[in-house]
């Protein structure tokens, strides 16, 4: 019996970690979205201060370049983190799962332990 409580602790240890990890994918996705944005709002006004806003002009800003790329760059991590995400959160609904149906099993093994329990001494009085 004592396998089962080690069981839904391990189920419960796996489900609370793949919580965490699901957590540290949404702050890195926020993290990335807001840059993203201060890089647009520095794009932005270097374009403004230079006057030029096509990006193939000879004279575009080397700094708006770079922050475009960057900014691009941040987009596809970005995207890369939200597709782990999508992945972490089915394997959290399966460590859920699991841990429901360990839950489960434990709480039968108990009730079967208090009928035994309470069948014997009902018998020996």
């Amino acid at each position: 019996m004592k396998s089962r409580e080690n069981l839904v602790r391990l189920k419960q240890f796996q489900v609370n970690e793949k919580r965490r990890q699901l957590a540290q994918l949404d702050m890195m996705i926020a993290e990335f979205e807001r840059m993203a944005n201060d890089l647009e709002v520095q794009i932005g006004a270097e374009e403004k201060k230079a006057g030029i806003t096509d990006i193939n002009h000879f004279a575009y800003p080397t700094f708006a370049k770079a922050a475009r790329q960057r900014r691009d760059n941040l987009k596809n991590s970005q995207g890369d983190l939200a597709d782990q995400r999508t992945t972490a959160l089915s394997l959290l609904r399966e460590a859920e799962a699991e841990l429901s149906k360990a839950q489960m099993l434990e709480s039968r093994d108990t009730k079967m332990r208090d009928t035994d329990i309470h069948g014997r001494s009902a018998m020996i009085g």
